[in-house]
């Protein structure tokens, strides 16, 4: 059957008041797993006919093609169907959903809302991508919706910025959205993350996110990932044209910005394959306070770069907390740092499961009623022990908006991009600032170039690894190899045994007098990414 025919196929319609019978149809295959093109035409059949019959009305057929479109996203045999695109009555289904809303008085109120990107990008414009200070493409008007409809995007985490990612994805026009989240839903998101209800707490937040996107917008194709970022392969990361990162601390979001930046490939010539480079656009948020960046892999600065930026992590000195606490969040630092590894001494604190986290903040109060400290609440325990800022649902609508603002204009070019960092301190008034973050030249993860690095000949292993630790790498466990031996690996555990004597030897012992190349492996880098040393002694 061709498209064009399903609406005229049928010229008998109903009469008026059999809209409800309709209504009820559609309910009775919703709660079915309708699996075959017959039975989905019949249900079209109803909605797509052009009534010859005067008391069916125009309006009333709209609502009925309204209804089905919105009680079909609920269904998993059509999901799949639509991603295949094979059936004309899919393909029409498609059609009304993504390009035809304009043929369609009922929905009017649906073009006018969405209507301003629509007209933005069927135009020509005096700012598009190639007039400004970090080109992407050449804007061309006619193909830039189908660009969005086609694109495929990663959100990376759930939780209050990526639940505001997603909706604006949604109203973008981008159908084609992964999200990946390790994180299940606690109650004290509830109030800013706005996908989620209480019947949804201890859920995974990706899965509970898609479900709502998928149901709320029918256009939508969500695929949730539970799961931690690190156990994706390069080819999952590989697939998309875009990735936005909403994580929420540091070292998720360097391996993050490793992986991506390590599947761009060169020519001949040495120089970066544009069609491998995967953007990535990193939002963050601080209280009133948040930026918005754009990351061009092997192009522009990379999220390594600007790692000297970011302020050291707050930590208590052990002696305070244990002897003399004066603040709430001494109490609750004692309580997981000290009364924890006695209390389950060979069980890990999981700051993600409720009870553990209730015995932390019980006990957080008893010390706090025994120093007469006032101020220890689920919600503080909960901020210590993650090293969490409270967040601000407006910031975050802010930031989202910023990044998929970005992502549209990276899609499609029909804008000048961001180039490269904005910050927003709305504590400040509404401002925000933009400049230009600068690649930095000997960045472990954009340059392929080796750092040198001179070092005392008593300098024994185990302080070079301190000194990596505490530099500008931030390195958290460096496993390091010279060219003819390894000289520390911290796994697996057997390995360490064995090369652990090394740590207390001079590290001229280990190489030589004349120095060599050392290279250097991470967890805070995806697996095959490594950073070399030249090390010479003085």
């Amino acid at each position: 059957m061709a498209v064009k025919d399903i609406r005229t196929k049928f010229s008998n319609s109903f009469p008026t008041e059999s809209l409800l019978n309709y209504q009820n149809l559609v309910r009775t295959f919703m709660k079915k797993e309708f699996d075959s093109v017959s039975i989905f035409n019949q249900l079209c059949s109803c909605s797509f006919c052009e009534s010859k019959n005067s008391n069916m009305s125009k309006s009333t057929q709209d609502t009925n093609l309204n209804l089905l479109l919105q009680s079909l996203s609920q269904n998993a045999w059509y999901r799949r169907t639509m991603n295949k695109r094979d059936s004309p009555t899919v393909d029409l289904l498609y059609e009304q959903q993504h390009l035809s809303y304009k043929s369609s008085p009922a929905n009017d109120d649906m073009n006018r809302r969405r209507g301003s990107l629509k007209t933005l990008l069927e135009r020509p414009s005096p700012f598009a991508s190639e007039t400004g200070s970090l080109p992407m493409g050449i804007f061309e008007p006619l193909n830039s919706a189908s660009k969005l409809a086609d694109a495929k995007v990663l959100v990376v985490g759930a939780g209050g910025l990526g639940c505001e990612l997603l909706k604006d994805l949604a109203m973008s026009g981008i159908v084609h959205v992964h999200v990946i989240d390790l994180d299940t839903i606690d109650v004290t998101n509830l109030n800013r993350q706005f996908l989620f209800r209480q019947k949804d707490v201890g859920r995974p937040k990706a899965v509970v996110a898609a479900e709502f996107i998928q149901a709320r917008c029918p256009w939508m194709c969500v695929t949730a990932h539970h799961g931690k970022i690190q156990e994706k392969t390069k080819d999952f990361y590989r697939q998309f044209n875009c990735v936005i990162s909403g994580l929420d601390n540091i070292g998720a979001r360097r391996w993050l910005n490793a992986m991506i930046v390590g599947l761009v490939e060169f020519d001949e010539d040495g120089d970066p394959d544009c069609e491998s480079i995967i953007p990535i656009i990193d939002g963050g948020t601080e209280g009133f306070n948040g930026q918005a960046r754009v990351i061009l892999p092997r192009l522009t600065s990379c999220y390594e770069c600007s790692l000297d930026a970011f302020p050291p992590q707050r930590n208590f000195q052990l002696c305070t907390i244990a002897e003399t606490p004066r603040l709430p969040e001494h109490c609750i630092a004692y309580a997981f740092i000290m009364e924890w590894p006695k209390e389950f001494p060979e069980k890990k604190l999981d700051a993600d499961s409720p009870d553990d986290m209730k015995w932390v903040f019980d006990k957080a109060v008893e010390r706090a009623n025994k120093y007469g400290i006032n101020g220890v609440t689920y919600m503080l325990t909960m901020g210590v022990v993650k090293n969490i800022i409270p967040a601000v649902a407006s910031t975050n609508a802010i930031i989202a908006a910023a990044c998929v603002n970005e992502v549209v204009k990276l899609l499609t070019f029909c804008s000048q991009s961001l180039n490269t960092y904005m910050m927003y301190m709305g504590s400040a008034g509404v401002y925000s600032h933009t400049f230009v973050f600068e690649k930095k030249e000997n960045c472990p993860v954009s340059t392929s170039s080796a750092r040198n690095m001179e070092l005392s000949n008593k300098t024994t292993l185990n302080e070079l690894i301190q000194n990596l630790r505490d530099s500008d790498l931030m390195l958290k466990g460096p496993s390091l190899s010279s060219s003819v031996k390894t000289l520390y690996m911290q796994k697996p555990p057997a390995l360490e045994k064995v090369l652990r004597p090394n740590l207390d030897k001079l590290l001229v012992s280990l190489i030589g007098e004349e120095g060599d190349s050392i290279t250097i492996t991470d967890p805070v880098f995806p697996g095959d990414t490594s950073l070399t040393l030249n090390i010479t002694f003085t």
